[in-house]
């Protein structure tokens, strides 16, 4: 990497060159810094807006799960197998899939190798088990922190390595230029976040010839949100070159706590805590389940399952099915506008409605898993301790004790299954641009628990390879780099320029904009969706970002990060919501991890209200059979186009033919 100091109209501003930029510090970007060094590429820079703010080092679960190829002696399982239980999850192409089941033990092992303590027998077997969307038990995890164990181990490495990394730098604008009919990414703006009061407003400038993209899910867009809180996304910048889109509609949601955001996924339900709501001063306390369900024995296994049945799913709303708690919390929370908290003090009571809670009433699968477990005690907390302490412990690291006090919860947003389209080897069709980890948009309609923190291994792994062998070579000379991107850079300064305003007294606008985005999306973008009002709420979402275009203030210098990062969101949540509102004109039903609201369908409860009726999708709908591309021209009209979803490659390989395309690099074709 070589630095030195250009002028654009007067302003000097540092300019980096480089072979290969990395935008991120999470686990999928490291895990492509360490193995492109590995390959020999050595002209490597990191920038990333804070080093491990992201949702890998931030996030976890009861028992996080990594998803790979079953390594268990006695389970029969073949790459292929792993891939058809992906593909099978609806809307992800077959090559993919393919890669990713492919692809899972290079990447598991690599992680081993680095330190990350997933466990294994006497006989070094990973012994695994079922997570959610799972059929062969290929579930393996390092406790509630896995993925921060993965970044912990990435990133040891990366300082072992020496891989420059520029801290505090937040990129805010990807340079592109056009040769024939397409187009190639060939640097990146960013603000120095410690230089903000500079002459130049912090601007640094990249000249590189490919860029990894590892900045994670677009978490910022959500009021009701489980990703951490410095995770926000930033996958705007890439909408505004021209990257396409995939499978924007689908994302994961789930219950969480809110103060401390974290997924309360498998044990936490599985002790069977008490769910309870007040109103919004803590008064008026009810058990608010107990009027939907028919008897306790139902509800309290509803709440077990639960543990392992936790993305909120429609198809298991109906008969009682688990999902109905994450409507009936939605209804408590956003509807009626109470606040509900998880007891793991005190068992369910029947609250005159129903009997109160025992044992004996579980269904055989919850009985025989908390015997099994050797949890049958008298409370929540107990057989959570029991069962994983370590569940306990997190919470009262972070000033929740769960032996005492009640844990608010809500149904947050997760993860995105959708993002941007990457091909086999994760290159955009901008070339040279390479999303990996959670802003690739890999994944289909369902996928099993854990599958992502694979997919993001595979990504930085197969980016790596494809790096390293095609697009070699240093970035283009600096003169001609500035006479091809001048311009971008001083439009960006002067925006910079006007929209500081030293008279203001605070940001006002900055929160209130980005309030009005994360409403908008947990309102009708989350896991629930109305087809009256979506057209409604595109038209409001394009009216918010050209306003703040032309009319955003800001108080002073320290506010520029906020206003490119509101931009960033605004127009991110304007493409999803424009994603949401083409499926549901091609006739798309409630399917993954949300519920389309239609009058025609049936009510999930009998003592529901009206409004909650609902449908699922047949399987042979045009929604489940193609998959949903969407992207911006330069004028930032909209592009969506309905693919044919890819199969699984298949076919005898012969070794020798396969040795020799190889050995002339002939893998490496994209036809």
């Amino acid at each position: 990497m070589e630095k030195q100091i250009v002028e654009f109209s007067g302003t000097s501003i540092p300019l980096y060159s480089v072979n290969i930029l990395i935008i991120g510090s999470g686990a999928a970007a490291l895990s492509a810094a360490v193995n492109l060094f590995e390959l020999g590429q050595k002209d490597i820079a990191i920038a990333t807006d804070r080093w491990g703010g992201g949702t890998s080092n931030n996030a976890g679960s009861d028992k996080q799960t990594y998803y790979k190829l079953s390594l268990c002696s006695d389970i029969p399982d073949s790459p292929l197998q792993m891939a058809e239980d992906l593909f099978n999850g609806k809307c992800m192409h077959g090559d993919i899939a393919l890669c990713e089941a492919q692809n899972s033990l290079p990447a598991f092992f690599n992680l081993v190798r680095l330190g990350v303590p997933f466990p294994h027998d006497r006989y070094g077997a990973y012994v695994g088990y079922k997570t959610d969307h799972d059929p062969r038990a290929r579930a393996t995890s390092a406790g509630p922190l896995t993925s921060h164990l993965m970044f912990d181990a990435l990133a040891r490495e990366v300082k072992r390595k020496g891989i420059p990394v520029l801290d505090h730098h937040e990129v805010i604008a990807l340079l592109t230029e056009t040769k024939g009919d397409e187009n190639h990414v060939i640097g990146a703006v960013a603000l120095d976040l410690d230089n903000l009061d500079s002459e130049n407003y912090g601007f640094v400038v990249f000249n590189a010839k490919n860029v990894v993209l590892g900045t994670g899910g677009p978490g910022g867009m959500y009021e009701a949100s489980v990703y951490p809180e410095s995770q926000l996304g930033s996958t705007g910048m890439a909408f505004k070159i021209g990257a396409v889109g995939q499978n924007l509609t689908e994302s994961q949601f789930g219950l969480a706590s809110v103060l401390f955001r974290w997924n309360l996924s498998g044990t936490y339900q599985q002790v069977i805590p008490r769910y309870i709501s007040t109103d919004r001063n803590g008064g008026d306390e009810k058990e608010f389940l107990n009027e939907f369900f028919p008897d306790m024995g139902t509800l309290a296994t509803a709440i077990f399952l639960k543990g392992y049945q936790w993305p909120f799913d429609p198809g298991k709303i109906a008969d009682y099915g688990s999902s109905l708690i994450d409507v009936l919390v939605f209804r408590e929370t956003v509807i009626k506008k109470r606040r509900v908290f998880l007891d793991f003090k005190n068992n369910l009571t029947g609250s005159g409605i129903l009997e109160d809670f025992s044992f004996d009433l579980l269904s055989q699968e919850a009985r025989d898993y908390l015997e099994k477990s050797g949890a049958l005690f008298d409370t929540p907390i107990e057989r959570l301790q029991k069962m994983n302490p370590l569940a306990v412990k997190l919470y009262k690291d972070h000033n929740i004790d769960l032996s005492r006090e009640y844990l608010e919860i809500a149904v947050c947003a997760q993860h995105n299954n959708g993002g941007l389209k990457g091909n086999i080897w994760w290159e955009s069709n901008i070339k040279h641009l390479f999303p990996v980890g959670e802003v690739n948009g890999s994944h289909g309609v369902y996928r099993p628990g854990g599958s992502a923190l694979n997919a993001g291994q595979v990504g930085g792994l197969r980016s790596a390879l494809y790096i390293s062998k095609k697009y070699k070579g240093n970035p283009m000379d600096v003169s001609t780099f500035m006479s091809r991107v001048g311009e971008r850079i001083e439009e960006k300064l002067r925006f910079a320029s006007r929209i500081i305003d030293d008279s203001l007294e605070d940001n006002y606008y900055i929160r209130n904009t980005r309030k009005a985005i994360r409403q908008r999306m947990s309102y009708y973008g989350a896991h629930v969706r109305d087809p009256h009002k979506i057209k409604e709420v595109v038209s409001e979402a394009w009216q918010l970002y050209f306003q703040m275009k032309s009319r955003m203030k800001i108080p002073s210098t320290k506010n520029l990060p906020a206003a490119f990062k509101n931009l960033d969101l605004c127009l991110t949540h304007a493409v999803y919501l424009e994603a949401i509102a083409e499926y549901l004109e091609k006739g798309g039903k409630s399917r993954g991890s949300y519920l389309v609201l239609d009058a025609e369908g049936e009510k999930p409860c009998e003592k529901l209200e009206d409004e909650w009726r609902f449908s699922l999708n047949r399987d042979d709908a045009f929604v489940n059979r193609k998959i949903l591309e969407i992207s911006l021209d330069e004028s930032l009209s909209v592009e969506k186009k309905w693919v044919d979803i890819r199969p699984i490659p298949r076919g005898e390989q012969w070794f020798e033919n396969l040795w020799e395309d190889y050995r002339e690099d002939r893998i490496f074709a994209l036809d």
